[in-house]
């Protein structure tokens, strides 16, 4: 895999995906959004009358579960083996700290440093004093 993505490399097989894989039906739906001629500005717009914060929310929880679902699908491809150090190129390599088991900046291999990330996101948009799950105005401010 990595002979395909080395910097002298100018040609790359257009890769094609089995029907009736999940890769497939992730592909499909990416080409119809690409296709659709969507107005990103449009489409992230807070709609007249809604509430900002849960318009926020909403998308908030959405690109998790978009990024969780593209993260799955290359997940197999890099282990601690072949991913050791959670990395944006050559210049840039990320570092796990939380203040619980990391309490200073550490190198992790890519997999654990996703999976702790992950893991994180995941507690802060369950986390009712950030992500409430009621939305709008509480009963309390109504009443």
């Amino acid at each position: 895999l990595k002979q395909v993505f080395t910097k002298d490399k100018t040609f790359r097989p257009k890769r094609k995906f089995e029907p009736g894989t999940q890769r497939f039906e992730l592909h499909k739906r990416a080409q119809a959004s690409l296709n659709a001629g969507l107005d990103l500005k449009a489409a992230v717009q807070l709609p007249r009358g809604e509430d900002q914060n849960d318009w926020v929310a909403v998308h908030v929880v959405d690109f998790f579960n978009r990024i969780n679902l593209i993260y799955g699908t290359i997940c197999e491809f890099c282990t601690e083996r072949t991913c050791p150090v959670m990395s944006g190129g050559p210049k840039y390599e990320y570092r796990w700290q939380d203040d619980l088991k990391y309490k200073k900046p550490t190198a992790l291999p890519a997999p654990k440093y996703m999976n702790l990330l992950m893991d994180w996101i995941e507690v802060q948009i369950n986390n009712e004093n950030i992500f409430p799950t009621r939305v709008g105005k509480c009963e309390e401010e109504v009443l």
